[in-house]
């Protein structure tokens, strides 16, 4: 009885056809959500912190968080936590379908005032973040 094994080509083809599909639909109702869509917009192109969050936004810690947690549910956000203050920031999707549907609604939010006024917010907002 010899050892088997088993291609390479073969191997991946397989690992490749396990891997669990994106979930479009999850994305389409995360995206669903005023609070959320305003959110994305302030993460877009960087890391922000749930109290600048809570300060641009006007709702308190908890419904920021749940919203937060949806976001990361649905692969569109990271977390990073900093002594007691957590960071979220955007992922890079790797569903290349996904992510031209999220940087389709971010460029569109470039043209709406309140997500632009949302924008000038975050800059006075704490620390006086900078954007980018």
């Amino acid at each position: 009885m010899g050892v088997e094994y088993i291609c390479q080509d073969v191997y991946d083809g397989w690992v490749k056809k396990k891997r669990k599909a994106f979930d479009y639909a999850g994305l389409f109702v995360a995206l669903g959500d005023t609070t959320r869509l305003r959110l994305l917009n302030l993460m877009a192109g960087q890391e922000v912190c749930v109290c600048h969050f809570v300060e641009v936004l006007g709702e308190s810690q908890p419904k920021i968080s749940r919203h937060l947690a949806y976001l990361r549910r649905a692969g569109v956000v990271q977390a990073r936590r900093d002594g007691k203050w957590m960071h979220y920031s955007m992922v890079s999707l790797e569903d290349a379908g996904a992510a031209v549907v999220l940087e389709s609604v971010l460029g569109a939010f470039a043209r709406e005032a309140g997500m632009l006024r949302d924008r000038e917010l975050l800059v006075k907002a704490c620390c006086g973040v900078a954007l980018g």
